[in-house]
């Protein structure tokens, strides 16, 4: 069942040429960060190109329950009145994040070292993740967490009425942990220092900088080490939220794999931990290339083309790409289907905790749809069939999981036989516009009920 409602099936047919311009949702990451980072600082702050879906709207809900004015202006324009580092009031009612764990993670950051206390749920997706790998580290800051057995929600945070500076190793690559560190970090007083072992995507510190903070980031012996000096006066911006490159993934790819397609995606941003699966493509042989690249809002960006690729080779993904691509494992496996010999992606564990179990989710559904697939606790091989030899023909489960339902719909775009998923509603958490964006290229996607 959707976790927001009647479940959805769908089933993607094999359709002509995707030809177009897909104009691609705003980047999720930066959107809630905005959001957020606009009710910490003083002042007024303008956001254009939110993405608004779901899991955005909802972290907009959560900053107004912690006392900051957001407006919906209209068109992806937002307006968020802050109320500055430190002055987040105690929500009258639950927090519920829906399915986004980015969401609620910044969040419980975000709070920790204020002298509040709130709940936080989320949906039966979100209440299945663990949420001790924040939990623990914003105890160090002096805020207790009291949640279900596992650490998972619901859960309550008390914040810190004193907190205290950290210094703190994140223990696996999350951008999710890190963020969560430096948002804790900004009404703490001294300096809070967050050291990765590998660098994981940047936008928190890069928009922190953006907003006012003193914020250092060096590469040494022990990783990156990220600096932050405490209790800023951060102040409010306007951003331009560029098009995110994990949505931009499906178009991309279902281009590839789809004879005579020639997409360009828009405004795409290409910041270098976020666009390691445009680099594996283009090892595997893909038709990629960048038109106009450019900076906007301190992140680069660039309008991305791909065309149909009949040759792609299987590679090994190298496992210290993983961190930059994390989200895009789903979607690279359908493509690797349609290669020649093994596509080999080492270093995922962090695929097991995901919205699903993404590496069980994915095996499953494209053996069930003829692809050999093996699969170990941190890995996956996938041994693709070439060009016209993906039989398709399945039902598969998207496990409440937007990501799967998308990889498996671009998988029947040229699969031999439809390929079709149980629930296709999670789509809107991340990508709302999936569906009729897909059909102006000339994909064929129909809802079954």
């Amino acid at each position: 069942m959707s976790a927001h409602g009647t479940p959805i099936p769908m089933q993607s047919l094999a359709a002509g040429p995707l030809t177009g311009t897909a104009d691609v949702p705003g980047d999720k990451s930066i959107s809630h960060r905005s959001l957020i980072l606009g009710a910490l600082s003083m002042g007024e702050t303008r956001i254009s190109g939110l993405l608004e879906g779901q899991d955005v709207l909802d972290t907009a809900k959560a900053m107004r329950a912690f006392g900051a004015e957001v407006t919906d202006l209209g068109g992806g324009n937002w307006r968020v009145q802050g109320v500055g580092v430190g002055g987040f009031a105690e929500p009258d009612n639950v927090i519920d994040c829906g399915n986004s764990g980015t969401g609620v993670r910044l969040i419980m950051g975000a709070m920790a070292t204020s002298p509040i206390t709130a709940t936080f749920t989320g949906d039966a997706s979100l209440n299945k993740r663990p949420m001790a790998r924040v939990t623990d580290p914003l105890a160090l800051f002096g805020a207790q967490s009291v949640g279900r057995e596992g650490g998972r929600l619901p859960m309550t945070i008390v914040g810190a009425a004193d907190p205290v500076p950290v210094r703190y190793v994140v223990p696996v690559p999350s951008a999710q942990v890190k963020s969560a560190v430096l948002l804790a970090g900004l009404n703490a007083p001294g300096q809070t220092v967050v050291i990765e072992k590998e660098a994981t995507r940047d936008h928190t510190e890069r928009m922190l900088a953006g907003f006012g903070a003193t914020i250092t980031s060096e590469d040494s012996e022990e990783g990156r080490v990220i600096t932050l000096t405490g209790q800023p006066e951060l102040t409010g911006q306007t951003i331009v939220v560029p098009r995110d490159p994990s949505s931009a993934a499906f178009p991309v790819c279902a281009a590839l794999i789809v004879p005579g397609s020639d997409v360009l995606v828009p405004n795409i941003g290409l910041n270098p931990t976020r666009a390691g699966l445009f680099e594996t493509l283009r090892d595997m042989g893909a038709d990629l290339t960048y038109e106009n690249p450019r900076e906007e809002g301190g992140e680069p960006v660039a309008d991305l083309r791909a065309r149909f690729s009949p040759d792609l080779k299987g590679i090994e993904v190298p496992p210290d790409r993983a961190a930059s691509m994390i989200d895009e494992y789903p979607i690279l496996s359908v493509v690797a289907a349609y290669a020649e010999g093994q596509t080999v992606m080492r270093g995922v564990k962090e695929l097991r905790v995901k919205e699903s179990d993404r590496i069980d989710a994915m095996a499953t559904g494209l053996r069930a749809n003829g692809i050999e697939v093996e699969d170990g606790e941190d890995w996956w091989i996938v041994t693709g069939r070439g060009h016209g030899n993906v039989p398709g023909g399945a039902e598969v489960e998207s496990h409440l999981d937007h990501r799967i339902a998308m990889s498996f719909l671009c998988l029947g775009m040229a699969s031999t036989a439809p390929v079709r998923v149980d629930d296709g509603g999670p789509i809107a958490t991340s990508f709302p516009i999936f569906e009729p964006l897909m059909a102006t290229l000339g994909a064929r996607i129909e809802r079954l009920a």
